[in-house]
């Protein structure tokens, strides 16, 4: 079964041409195209919900930050990815505390994308380098006190090893001898203490502070 896929971008040629190349790929099919957030929304309605949508930021009546966030509030099982011409800090990190899960630049080579949309499936969050680079910037800026770290559990430590590797929470609930709802409660522990919004920023955070496995 193949994984489905919206593109939501107001350059009509270019999300075409994306929709053909995608529609070339082993494991994904594009359900729609749409010119905008506002126009995602009135087609969702009636046509079905994606698996992901693929979104650019810069776009007419409703952009990619709206559309992100209306998304994280209202289908939040739809792993929005970014796709954009936008690589600067604060456009990255707004989008990913609006909920995207990967993010791409406009120049990528169709065999990249097929990769980074796997990896965005099986993980469940693809970040090329650049953008990791920008979110451990953003994690330096902004340095985790010594108290703070006092603070995190020796559990929550264990499970903060195991955010860099590529084991699914399940797969890491059953390394820790514990339920899913429980590694939950660990992951959203940590996003709190230590002010994060996604698995990629914690880990960052664990290879920055030599927590891995």
């Amino acid at each position: 079964m193949k994984h489905t896929v919206v593109i939501i971008d107001d350059h009509i040629l270019i999300a075409n041409a994306l929709s053909d190349f995608i529609s070339n790929f082993d494991q994904f099919e594009v359900l729609y195209v749409c010119e905008n957030g506002k126009d995602f929304q009135d087609k969702i309605k009636t046509k079905p919900i994606p698996d992901i949508a693929l979104l650019d930021i810069s776009m007419p009546i409703m952009d990619g930050f709206e559309t992100s966030k209306w998304l994280k509030q209202t289908y939040p099982t739809v792993l929005v990815m970014v796709l954009s011409m936008q690589n600067d800090e604060q456009s990255l990190i707004k989008m990913i505390r609006n909920g995207a899960k990967g993010y791409m630049l406009k120049n990528i080579h169709p065999r990249e994308l097929e990769k980074a949309l796997n990896e965005l499936v099986n993980k469940g969050y693809f970040f090329p380098d650049w953008a990791t680079s920008k979110i451990l910037t953003s994690i330096s800026d902004n340095t985790i006190s010594a108290d703070i770290k006092t603070k995190l559990s020796e559990r929550e430590i264990e499970f903060l090893k195991y955010t860099p590797t590529e084991m699914t929470y399940k797969e890491i609930s059953e390394k820790m001898f514990c339920s899913p709802r429980t590694i939950e409660n660990y992951r959203d522990s940590l996003f709190e203490k230590l002010e994060l919004k996604t698995r990629v920023g914690l880990a960052v955070y664990a290879l920055k502070n030599g927590y891995s496995k």
